[in-house]
């Protein structure tokens, strides 16, 4: 029993980890980690520290490791991104959006601020 369940966790992890693929000739790094289709948080300013890949809406970011950490962001994909203050996309919010102006440091009131993510949510009360 005890063989089938660390073999059962093993599988999950593996199944739910995100592969990126990295050059030998340049490891990027700061924004550059971010792949094309995700939303990246960062613990750092200019895209630097910690980071998490995110495909899809993350109720409670401290199960990433992320909850009230992230410094700056990128959203690689083509969705409107809710960032709620708190967790379960309650709170108060505020939108990241896909494209060009996508990507930068938190206004200064919203770094290590936010605990969940929404895809495509719908507004909620401005955090600003």
């Amino acid at each position: 029993m005890r063989n089938s369940l660390s073999a059962l966790l093993v599988a999950v992890a593996a199944a739910t980890a995100t592969v990126v693929p990295t050059s030998t000739a340049h490891a990027a790094d700061g924004y550059d980690r971010c792949a094309d289709g995700y939303y990246c948080m960062f613990s750092g300013l200019d895209g630097t520290g910690d980071m998490i890949m995110l495909r899809g809406s993350a109720p409670d970011l401290a199960a990433l490791g992320m909850n009230d950490r992230a410094k700056s962001d990128w959203n690689r994909t083509s969705s409107t991104i809710h960032l709620w203050s708190d967790t379960n996309y309650s709170g108060c919010t505020a939108v990241t959006s896909s494209g060009p102006t996508g990507k930068g440091n938190y206004f200064p009131a919203y770094q290590n601020f936010f605990s969940s993510v929404q895809f495509d949510g719908p507004d909620g009360p401005s955090c600003g």
